[in-house]
């Protein structure tokens, strides 16, 4: 859940701020990240990658003109959670923090419809966090793309039986059965480095979704 906060005081090393949300039962007040917008220019970089994915959903849409996508996408994104304001922006001129939204939103698009990209997307990404959980819930493989599975970061442990074992909280990647024996054999430290990925806590909306069972589902200790 993405929501504008209000600076009540400013302090010399930081800020007091409020955050409205409406729906307090879905909160999880103990786990609130405050991102602070970057109000630098978009780099060169981050442009470069918005227009590689505008080009992919080009050519998905049937080829329609890279500046129709834009302007397309663009409204799309401004009616989605990804977008912290109501201004229209450029990519000529926007901030790093809209680009890295924006760009996530394109990654989100792309996965969610399963567009051929022909490159790993998180060579694309500007979250990674985000990235990993899109393609946990499409079931994607996060490195290939290819269809995936639950990869357990944190060792389940021989003997035991997995059905059984407590694993909300568990770190996790999803992994195509080439990329999870791959995982194995080179140890999680050196893949993670060599895919630039990051692991995420299994919650249970990625549990149900690979249809843990019920003890599966209680938080690990």
């Amino acid at each position: 859940m993405i929501v504008n906060a209000e600076t009540v005081q400013e302090y010399k090393d930081g800020y007091i701020v409020f955050v409205p949300c409406a729906n307090k039962e879905i909160v999880d007040v103990r786990n609130i990240t405050v991102e602070l917008p970057d109000r630098r220019k978009i780099s060169n970089a981050q442009r470069r990658k918005a227009y590689v994915l505008l080009g992919y959903i080009s050519a998905w849409w049937g080829y329609m003109p890279l500046e129709n996508t834009k302007e397309i996408t663009k409204l799309m994104f401004r009616g989605s959670p990804y977008q912290i304001t109501d201004k229209d922006f450029s990519l000529s001129d926007c901030t790093v923090t809209e680009a890295r939204l924006y760009i996530t939103y394109l990654i989100d698009f792309c996965i969610l419809h399963g567009i051929d990209t022909g490159e790993p997307l998180y060579k694309l990404c500007e979250d990674i966090p985000r990235y990993v959980w899109a393609c946990l819930m499409k079931k994607c493989c996060a490195v290939c793309g290819r269809k995936a599975e639950l990869h357990h970061i944190d060792a389940v442990g021989i003997g035991r039986n997995r059905k059984e074992i407590p694993q909300i909280g568990m770190q996790v990647l999803p992994l195509c059965r080439k990329h999870h024996n791959e995982i194995h054999n080179i140890g999680k430290f050196t893949f993670m480095k060599k895919y630039l990925l990051q692991s995420i806590a299994l919650t249970e909306e990625i549990g149900q979704k690979y249809r843990l069972t019920r003890k599966n589902m209680e938080v690990t200790k």
